[in-house]
């Protein structure tokens, strides 16, 4: 599987999300999309699920090296000394000696955003991370992030699909070298049913789920997080990346309405911004 290359790390652009697969049943899922061989997964302490994720994870017999294991910090936990705390029991949930990647879930409006950054660059130079990402950043906490602070962001993730442009942030992050991972990449089971996805999908022989992450993957410095409990949607996912886009269908998706937020929750940043 082709990866992307960001802050000394080498992300595989197709991952495994396991929001909304809390407790102990999200094991075998997580074990199923390892032994078809999703090598990404994750995760976050909000998910309830790093002890499923680290079991599953330690019952594959994949090499640790050979995963790209994402976690996160939940809102609530960003004050002073408290990012440490988050991470540490993450880690001892998730079994692991490190992550890969941790990452801010969701900004807090009264976080101190240098304060939080340094403190995970410190978990990082002390080996608890190989690289540290943001999630639901707007445009100025990303430019804060990235040209005050100087933190050495490795990915941005963000709600990203068909029905939502995010080219504005696109095009700032690219400038910077950082990869965007787009989470709910179907739009919470949307694209599954779109008409124009569906006619593109049946040109192809696949499906409109799969034609929504050909659509991402067929984009420079995208990565796609898709989340699928049953083997098969996991092997179909698995399947898009043998998809291969034309003008045509990239034309007839960029038709598609592109303000579509699906994601809103009341803690969440002003995206305007």
């Amino acid at each position: 599987m082709e990866k992307i290359q960001t802050q000394g790390v080498a992300i595989p652009r197709l991952g495994f999300g396991t929001f909304r697969m809390p407790g102990g049943g999200c094991q075998p899922v997580v074990e199923s999309a390892l032994g078809l061989g999703f090598r990404h997964i994750d995760t976050a302490a909000m998910y309830e699920n790093e002890d499923a994720v680290g079991a599953a994870i330690a019952s594959s017999g994949v090499k640790r090296e050979d995963l790209f294991v994402t976690t996160k910090v939940w809102h609530d936990r960003l004050g002073r000394g408290a990012v440490r705390k988050a991470f540490d029991t993450s880690l001892s949930k998730l079994k692991l000696d490190y992550v890969d990647m941790y990452m801010v879930h969701w900004p807090s409006a009264d976080m101190d955003l240098p304060a939080v950054l340094e403190e995970m660059m410190t978990i990082k130079a002390d080996g608890g991370t190989r690289a540290i990402g943001v999630c639901n950043f707007n445009m100025k906490m990303i430019r804060q992030a990235v040209e005050e602070v100087r933190a050495p962001i490795a990915a941005l993730q963000i709600e990203y699909h068909p029905f939502m442009s995010q080219a504005r942030m696109l095009d700032y992050v690219r400038g910077k070298g950082i990869p965007l991972t787009a989470y709910a990449p179907l739009a919470q089971g949307r694209a599954a049913h779109d008409e124009t996805l569906q006619k593109i999908g049946d040109k192809h022989g696949v499906s409109a789920a799969q034609i929504a992450i050909a659509w991402l993957l067929d984009q420079p410095d995208v990565i796609a997080i898709p989340k699928a409990q049953k083997e098969s949607s996991q092997r179909s996912n698995l399947d898009a990346l043998k998809v291969k886009l034309d003008d045509e269908d990239r034309s007839a998706i960029a038709a598609l309405p592109k303000d579509r937020r699906y994601v809103k929750p009341p803690f969440a940043p002003d995206w305007a911004a």
